[in-house]
């Protein structure tokens, strides 16, 4: 916009909102909430200045007095939703704390479909992402390691189950998308794949599927992918 400083700024560093005038009619809260609501019923794509303007009832100017750019509205939204994290008084058990801190980030983002997208060290310093930081280096008190060592964790705790969601969100939007069931499309691919193994080509993935040929338990897959990166710092 015209106007816009040319120098980085920061929006958590600036009033509710520039410049004079009236008190001002919409908190950054209800500018999120906003914005939240629209991204969690039609998705990322579908959160513009226009659209979270109209939800407010306001005109698109308007809302650029509160919010300078579409980035800032995207901090806002990732502080809103920071502020679900449950906040506890740490067990003393480190891994256990950062396991129940992986659970909890895993249903928040499958409430909010988006939020992997916006997962990004960018948008990780608003008031709430500091609280919730803050109570994971709580959590890993016990950890003897330097803090550094202590942000890589939480970094990597953050990693696994954006990756792990992400790939479940995936899978889900292609799944609702298909013109036959999903019992159709997976007994496809089984077919299919049965025929390549089958062929001899494969061996290792033979002996693979001879191994264990049921059900991939997913549940298991992500509690064995969060242990294994907490063995790796213990």
């Amino acid at each position: 916009m015209a106007g816009r400083a040319a120098v980085p700024e920061v929006i958590w560093s600036r009033p509710e909102r520039t410049g004079r005038g009236p008190r001002p009619a919409y908190s950054r809260a209800d500018i999120a909430a906003a914005a939240v609501r629209i991204a969690d019923a039609e998705g990322l794509d579908a959160v513009t200045m226009r659209r979270v303007a109209g939800e407010l009832g306001c005109g698109t100017m308007s809302l650029y007095n509160y919010v300078p750019r579409k980035e800032d509205l995207y901090e806002l939204m990732m502080d809103a939703v920071s502020g679900e994290h449950e906040l506890w008084e740490p067990s003393g058990d480190w891994r256990a704390d950062m396991i129940r801190v992986a659970h909890q980030t895993r249903a928040l983002m499958h409430r909010h479909t988006w939020l992997p997208r916006l997962m990004s060290p960018v948008y990780g310093f608003s008031p709430n992402a500091l609280r919730y930081l803050e109570h994971c280096l709580a959590c890993l008190d016990p950890f003897e390691g330097p803090y550094g060592t202590k942000m890589e964790l939480v970094a990597m705790v953050n990693g696994v189950v954006t990756t792990y969601v992400g790939n479940e969100i995936a899978t889900a939007e292609r799944t609702r998308s298909l013109p036959w069931s999903e019992e159709q499309e997976n007994a496809a691919r089984i077919a299919y794949l049965g025929r390549q193994v089958a062929s001899g080509a494969y061996p290792r993935l033979a002996a693979s599927f001879a191994e264990d040929a049921g059900p991939i338990d997913l549940e298991g897959v992500f509690e064995r992918a969060l242990t294994r990166v907490l063995d790796g710092f213990a």
